[in-house]
């Protein structure tokens, strides 16, 4: 569609999004999207909200929790960002209304394109007025687009940080926080106690939330922030114990109702479900975790969410349509690049972690690929946002390296990764100067009982995705 087309070129070139030119495209500050909200009719006050803000495990959650959420019989929005091949990766509904998907087909809808068109011709001059982002202008867009579709629930993540971020008009169900770890440190600050109070700007007066991952630094951030959000809420009368019973550390709650054994809090059927699922990956550990503690916060509240439907009749493991939506997320929702096979032989796998706190699960994987004798080959690039000398020193030692660079204006040249490199770690160390000819150069060079990895930047996976598709 050659308008949708034109209209896309100049969404990206009049409001430059994050994705292409990094922190000059954050505009801090809510004022433009609550005029902008208020001139639209608060669309997100139409449906319940689930705001899910971290460093990372943002993404993994959100396409859970929405795949979870239909397969109780709900309509779910979702937004996520950034994309990987087509911008309305980020603006998605989903819903079972036909039966399991293996009867009614794929369950998840991308917005249309003629959906796309009628909000900028409807919306461009106030939108422009107003100076709004790009984030800004599609933060609405999908907002706009779910009260469209009517959908009961939209599971929101967060761009970057939380308190400031254009998500954070809404008022949601509940709140997440997956993770927190140094990155955008320009932006969110430069130690963990800090990154941290900029992600629990999320949290909302009598709203529960949900700690994916905790620690001593961070934990004392959120508890704060709980209890002086809520001190002056008459419904709780300063009563702290109440106040911090809206806290929900995913990592020490009991057994979820979800495994075998409660005492452990993780236990056979919770080890089955995690072995069972499409989105693979040490970290989908933590992520797993956290979206089950949400699924039983959620059907605690008054109108019962999920209710009976979370658990079997024993208590102990998933319904069989719970089950298959935890089990199936990445196929039900679409999402792609989480420990994704794109290759048999040799095997390929594309991940988007692209910070050190991300990394650390990838590369300690391929480290264990390494000790068992296999050859591990390592495609890597990243922006030059990042902490790559982080990111690089837990590279594994032993693996095959390919440096190259995705075709965007952040991304790092891969002479500077070079750099902070100490090549004699690696079995060979080589650079290519685009994408395209790093994924050729490794298949030609890799042997069918290989393992290559192809990581560091989204941008890099995105276009390594384009490759293996063509």
């Amino acid at each position: 569609m050659e308008r949708y087309e034109r209209i896309m070129k100049e969404l990206f070139t009049r409001h430059p999004s994050f994705q292409a030119i990094g922190k000059e495209a954050y505009h801090p500050g809510l004022e433009g999207m609550l005029v902008m909200d208020g001139l639209m009719g608060h669309p997100h006050r139409r449906y319940r909200c689930i705001h899910v803000a971290g460093t990372n495990g943002k993404g993994s959650v959100c396409h859970m929790l929405a795949a979870s959420l239909a397969a109780q019989g709900y309509k779910v929005g979702l937004y996520t960002s950034p994309h990987l091949l087509d911008f309305r990766e980020r603006i998605r509904v989903i819903s079972f209304e036909g039966g399991l998907p293996a009867e009614s087909g794929s369950p998840y809808r991308m917005i249309d394109k003629e959906a796309v068109l009628a909000f900028c011709d409807k919306w461009q001059g106030d939108y422009d007025r107003l100076g709004l982002s790009f984030f800004e202008i599609t933060t609405l867009m999908a907002f706009d687009w779910f009260a469209r579709c009517g959908v009961d629930y939209a599971v929101i993540e967060t761009g970057l940080g939380g308190r400031m971020d254009s998500t954070n008009i809404i008022q949601p169900e509940l709140s997440i926080i997956t993770s927190i770890g140094l990155d955008h440190c320009d932006i969110l600050g430069n130690t963990l106690a800090e990154i941290a109070f900029e992600k629990a700007g999320i949290i909302k007066t009598r709203v529960p939330v949900v700690i994916g991952e905790g620690g001593p630094e961070i934990n004392p951030v959120f508890e704060k922030k709980v209890l002086y959000t809520n001190l002056s809420e008459p419904c709780f009368g300063g009563d702290r114990t109440q106040i911090m019973n809206l806290l929900h550390y995913a990592e020490k709650e009991p057994a979820l109702d979800l495994v075998d054994h409660p005492s452990d809090g993780l236990g056979d059927a919770f080890e089955r479900l995690l072995g069972e699922m499409d989105l693979p990956g040490a970290y989908q550990r933590t992520n797993l975790r956290t979206v089950l503690c949400a699924l039983r916060i959620l059907a605690e509240t008054p109108d019962q969410v999920g209710g009976d439907a979370l658990v079997s009749g024993d208590g102990q493991c998933p319904a069989p349509t719970l089950r298959y939506a935890l089990t199936h997320a990445a196929a039900l929702t679409g999402l792609r690049g989480r420990w994704e096979r794109l290759q048999k032989s040799p095997e390929v796998i594309g991940d988007i972690g692209h910070n050190a706190h991300g990394l650390r699960w990838n590369f300690a994987t391929l480290q264990k690929e390494l000790d068992k004798g296999r050859r591990v080959w390592i495609v890597y690039g990243s922006v030059s946002d990042k902490d790559v000398a982080a990111a690089v020193a837990l590279l594994p030692a032993g693996a095959d390296l390919i440096l190259s660079a995705a075709n965007n204006p952040r991304a790092l040249r891969p002479e500077k990764i070079w750099e902070l490199l100490t090549p004699e770690r690696f079995r060979s160390c080589r650079i290519a100067p685009t994408v395209a000819e790093a994924v050729e150069r490794v298949l030609a060079d890799a042997a069918p009982e290989d393992l290559v990895y192809i990581g560091g930047s989204s941008y890099l996976v995105a276009e390594a995705l384009q490759k293996f598709e063509k």
